[in-house]
C-alpha cells in the first residue's frame, strides 16, 4: 500500500461527503425561489472521486493543468474548499448567483479552474491544443525556460460520442502530441441509459491507432487480492463477461443480491464458493464495488507509473454513484439521494449533526491530514493564473492608391509584419484549417515558416520546383496549419489565447477561415470566448459576393454571430485603411485586463479586452485615398463614422457595411441630384454600435440623461423626415435596428435566403443589394412620405 495511502482515502471520503451535502444543501435545504430542481450530478461527481483524489493529491504538479468532467465540478469545488481555497458562503450559494458554478469555469468561478468546462467534448480536446501550445511556447527562445507540464483532461465516458473529440485525436497524431492525459470515467451509464457493451474495446483500438498508450484501470486492491486467493481466477472471469446493465443493477440492490446471484452462478465449485462466504455482505459489496477507478490506492499507483511523455489514455472503470445509496441505479444521472437516503447515508460517513460543512468532520488525524495537504505540490504555489507584458503594437499602414480588396490587404498588412523585428511579430501565431493560402496567409507563412518540433525540409524547394508556397516546418515557424476542421480550428485559437495565463507566456493567435464555415466550429468559437482566450479569427472570404462559389461557400448569419457573441468585437471593414486602422487597435485590445467599467464616450467596456472577429472579402474596391483625420480613425474603431456627412437638411442617410460600400457610394452619388444634404454612413462595426447604444440606453435607465452612445451621436443631428437605407452582404438585420435609434424610417436591404453561383452582379441584383435597389428603395421611401 502506498505510504500516503490513508490520507489519500480520508480525501476521498471528505471530498465524497463535501461535494454531496453542498448538492443536498442546494436541493433540498436552501430556500427555493423558482420551484424547479437545482440538481448538481451526484452520482457523476461519486464515479470520480477517487479519480480526482489520486490526480491532484498525489500525482500532479503545479505546471500541470486539468479539464475537469463537467458533471464533477461538485467535486473539484469541494477540493478547493478542503485547501481553504473557496469560502462556505460560496459553496452554500452553489449554482446560485454568487456560488460555484454548475460547471468548472475559468471566468465565473473564484478558484482555480485551468479550463472551463460544460460545452460536451471540448473540455476534453482543448488539452491536446494546450500541449501543443505548450510544445510551440517551448520552442522560442523566448519560452524556453517553460516548465513542461502535462494537460489532463478527465471524460465522461458518454463525452467519447462527441465527434470533436476524433477530430482532436488525428490532429494531435499529426503534430506529434505529448505530455497529454486522458482519464476517462467508465462507468457504462449515461443520461439514458447504458453504455454499449464493448465499448472499452473499440475505445482502445481508436486510441492506438494515434499513437496513444492505453491504460486499463479495471480492478481495485480489494478485488487483484480476492483474485490471488482461491478461485479468484473464477470470481474475475465472471466480472468481465457480467454485462454492465446487469452489475449496475447489482450494485443498487447490494450485499445480499450480490451474494445470492454469485452463488447462484459460481456456488458449489469449492475455492471460489469460500472465497464468497468468508466476506459478509457489506465486505462482498465493498469487494464487487472496487474497481479501478473506485479505488484511490490504485488510481495514486497506475499514475505514478507513467514515466514518459507519450499521450497517454486511462481507462478507469467505475461505478456511477460509487459509494452513496444511490449507486448504480439507472437513473442516478440526474437524480438526487431523498432527505431520508441523506440522513441514513450522514451516518454511515460518520458525520455529526451541525457540522456537515466542516471541513475535517469525522477525521481521526486531523494534524497529519492537514500537514499532508500542506505538502501537496500540486497546490504549492497557490493560484496558477499568471500573466506577461503587454506587447506595443507597431504602427500599421497600407497604401490606398489602387484598388484592393480587405482581404489581400490583411495578407499585406501581415506580410509587413513578417518583415519587421517587432516583438510583436515575434508572438504572433497564425493558423488556418486547411485554407492557409486562398485566405491570405501564404506571405507571412513563407516568412516565418511552419512549426513543428523537428526541422522538415520542403521537398518541392528541395527539387527546385517552382511554388508560391514555401512549406518549410522548423521549431521557429509561426504558423501551425490544421486540417480541414473548424472545431479544432476553435480550440487552439482558444488554448493558444490562453498562453498568457496558462504558462506566463503571451502569444497573439490569428486564425483564418471561410466566412460560412465559422458556424461549422461555433460550439468551440463560444467554448473559447467564455474562457476568456484572446485571439484575432478573420472569416474570408464572405457573403454572396463570394459569387462563384455557391450558396455552401456563401456566408448570411455570421454578422448576427458576430453581434451576438460575447467576448468577441465583431468588425467588418470596407476598405484597407479601415482595416488597418482596426487591426493596430485590435493587437491593443486583445492583451487588454481591465475592469469592466463603461467608456462614457461609447459606453463599451473596452478595457476588459477581448477576442476580434473581422469579416473580409475577396472583391476589390477602389479606395478612398489617403485618409488620417480623428473622426474616421476612431469612427472605424468605435464602429462607423460619416464617409459623406449629412447636410442640415438631410432627405436620406444610405448606411453600409462590408463589400457593398462601392453600391452604396454610387446609390448616393446617383440620388444627390435630388435629394438635398445625403449622408453615407461608413459602419465598420454593427456590434460596437450596437452594444454601446444598448449600454446607454440602460445607463439613462439608471438615471444618467447624459449617458449618449456613439451612434446616437452620428443620428441625432438628422432631421426627424430623413430617411435611412442601410445594406449589407449578410443579414438585414444586422443594420436593420438603425432606425430605432432616433425613430427614422427605414429600409433594410440584406441576404436572407442561400445564394447560388453568378457573377457577383448578378447576385446582387437577385438579393436587391446593388446600387438600383438601393436608389428605388429611396425612392419609394421619400415618395411615400411626400404623399402623406
Amino acid at each position: 500500500m502506498l505510504a500516503n495511502g490513508k490520507h489519500l482515502k480520508t480525501i476521498e471520503q471528505r471530498l465524497l461527503w463535501l461535494s454531496h451535502w453542498m448538492i443536498h444543501n442546494a436541493n433540498h435545504i436552501r430556500p427555493k425561489v423558482d420551484g424547479i430542481k437545482i440538481g448538481g450530478h451526484q452520482a457523476s461527481s461519486a464515479s470520480m472521486v477517487s479519480i480526482m483524489t489520486a490526480l491532484y493529491f498525489s500525482a500532479l504538479r503545479p505546471e500541470d493543468r486539468v479539464a475537469v468532467k463537467p458533471h464533477a465540478s461538485p467535486i473539484f469545488h469541494a477540493m478547493q474548499y478542503l485547501m481553504g481555497n473557496l469560502d462556505r458562503p460560496r459553496m452554500e450559494a452553489f449554482r446560485g448567483l454568487g456560488g460555484v458554478q454548475s460547471y468548472p469555469s475559468r471566468t465565473k468561478d473564484v478558484d482555480d479552474v485551468d479550463f472551463s468546462t460544460g460545452s460536451v467534448g471540448l473540455g476534453v480536446a482543448i488539452t491536446s491544443f494546450a500541449s501543443l501550445v505548450q510544445d510551440y511556447v517551448a520552442a522560442k527562445p523566448w519560452g524556453s525556460d517553460l516548465p513542461l507540464g502535462r494537460m489532463v483532461a478527465l471524460v465522461g465516458d458518454a463525452e467519447l460520442d462527441e465527434g470533436n473529440i476524433y477530430e482532436a485525436l488525428q490532429e494531435g497524431w499529426k503534430n506529434d502530441l505529448r505530455n497529454c492525459w486522458w482519464i476517462i470515467d467508465y462507468n457504462r451509464q449515461s443520461l439514458d441509459g447504458i453504455v454499449r457493451e464493448g465499448l472499452f474495446g473499440r475505445v482502445e483500438k481508436i486510441f492506438d491507432a494515434f499513437g496513444w498508450d492505453v491504460v486499463r484501470v479495471k480492478y481495485g486492491a480489494l478485488q487483484r487480492a480476492a483474485f490471488e486467493e482461491p478461485g479468484g481466477e473464477r470470481l474475475r472471469d465472471w466480472i468481465d463477461h457480467c454485462p454492465n446493465a446487469e452489475y449496475a443493477a447489482l450494485t443498487y440492490m447490494g450485499g445480499a443480491v450480490w451474494r445470492k446471484r454469485l452463488m447462484d452462478d459460481l456456488g458449489d465449485q469449492g475455492d471460489v464458493t469460500a472465497l464468497i462466504e468468508r466476506r459478509s455482505d457489506a465486505e462482498l459489496a465493498a469487494l464487487m464495488e472496487n474497481l479501478g477507478g473506485n479505488c484511490v490506492e490504485t488510481m495514486a499507483e497506475v499514475f505514478a507509473s507513467i514515466d514518459h511523455d507519450r499521450p497517454t489514455c486511462f481507462l478507469a472503470y467505475t461505478i456511477k454513484g460509487w459509494g452513496t445509496p444511490i449507486a448504480g441505479h439507472k437513473d442516478n444521472h440526474g437524480g438526487l439521494m431523498t432527505k431520508a437516503q441523506m440522513a441514513e447515508w450522514q451516518k454511515h460517513m460518520s458525520v455529526p449533526e451541525g457540522m456537515e460543512w466542516e471541513p475535517f468532520a469525522a477525521v481521526e488525524d486531523v494534524e497529519g491530514l492537514r500537514a499532508f495537504l500542506d505538502e501537496a505540490p500540486f497546490f504549492a504555489k497557490g493560484r496558477r493564473r499568471y500573466s506577461d507584458d503587454r506587447l506595443a503594437a507597431p504602427s500599421i499602414s497600407i497604401a490606398t492608391d489602387r484598388e484592393i480588396s480587405t482581404q489581400a490587404a490583411f495578407g499585406k498588412i501581415l506580410d509587413d509584419l513578417a518583415k519587421g523585428d517587432s516583438t510583436l511579430a515575434e508572438r504572433i501565431v497564425t493558423t488556418s484549417p486547411d485554407v492557409t493560402g486562398t485566405t491570405s496567409l501564404g506571405p507571412w507563412v513563407n516568412r516565418r515558416k511552419l512549426f513543428s518540433r523537428s526541422e522538415m525540409a520542403d521537398a518541392f524547394i528541395e527539387h527546385r520546383i517552382p511554388s508560391t508556397a514555401k512549406w518549410e516546418f522548423t521549431p521557429e515557424g509561426q504558423h501551425i496549419e490544421l486540417g480541414i476542421a473548424e472545431m479544432n480550428l476553435f480550440l487552439l485559437l482558444g488554448a493558444a489565447g490562453l498562453s498568457h495565463s496558462l504558462f506566463g507566456k503571451r502569444l497573439i493567435p490569428i486564425g483564418t477561415v471561410y466566412d460560412p464555415f465559422v458556424h461549422r466550429g461555433l460550439d468551440a468559437l463560444n467554448y473559447a470566448c467564455y474562457q476568456d482566450a484572446r485571439f484575432m479569427i478573420l472569416g474570408t472570404p464572405s457573403g454572396v459576393t463570394l459569387a462563384p462559389e455557391g450558396g455552401a461557400h456563401q456566408s448570411i448569419g455570421t454578422p448576427l454571430t458576430g453581434m451576438a457573441q460575447d467576448g468577441l468585437a465583431s468588425f467588418e471593414p470596407a476598405f484597407a485603411d479601415e482595416l488597418a486602422v482596426i487591426m493596430e487597435w485590435a493587437f491593443d485590445y486583445l492583451q487588454r485586463d481591465g475592469e469592466g467599467d463603461p467608456d462614457e464616450r461609447t459606453w463599451l467596456r473596452d478595457e476588459t479586452g477581448g477576442s476580434v472577429y473581422l469579416r473580409l472579402t475577396t472583391k476589390p474596391l477602389e479606395q478612398p485615398g489617403k485618409r488620417a483625420d480623428d473622426a474616421f480613425r476612431q469612427g472605424a474603431i468605435d464602429g462607423a463614422y460619416w464617409l459623406r456627412p449629412p447636410g442640415p437638411n438631410c432627405e436620406v442617410v444610405i448606411a453600409y457595411q462590408g463589400a457593398v460600400a462601392d453600391e452604396a457610394i454610387a446609390a448616393a452619388g446617383r440620388i444627390g441630384g435630388a435629394r438635398r444634404d445625403v449622408g453615407v454612413l461608413a459602419v465598420t462595426s454593427a456590434d460596437r454600435l450596437n452594444a454601446g447604444w444598448t449600454a446607454a440606453q440602460r445607463e439613462r435607465a439608471r438615471g444618467n440623461p447624459a449617458a449618449v452612445s456613439h451612434i446616437e451621436r452620428l443620428l441625432n443631428p438628422l432631421p426627424p423626415h430623413c430617411t435611412m437605407v442601410t445594406v449589407i452582404d449578410g443579414h438585414p438585420a444586422t443594420l436593420g435596428w438603425l432606425g430605432s435609434v432616433a425613430g427614422h424610417r427605414t429600409i433594410s436591404h440584406g441576404v436572407e435566403h442561400f445564394g447560388q453561383t453568378g457573377t457577383i452582379g448578378d447576385l446582387y441584383r437577385h438579393f436587391g443589394i446593388d446600387e438600383n435597389a438601393i436608389v428605388a428603395s429611396v425612392n419609394e421611401l421619400t415618395s411615400g412620405l411626400r404623399s402623406r
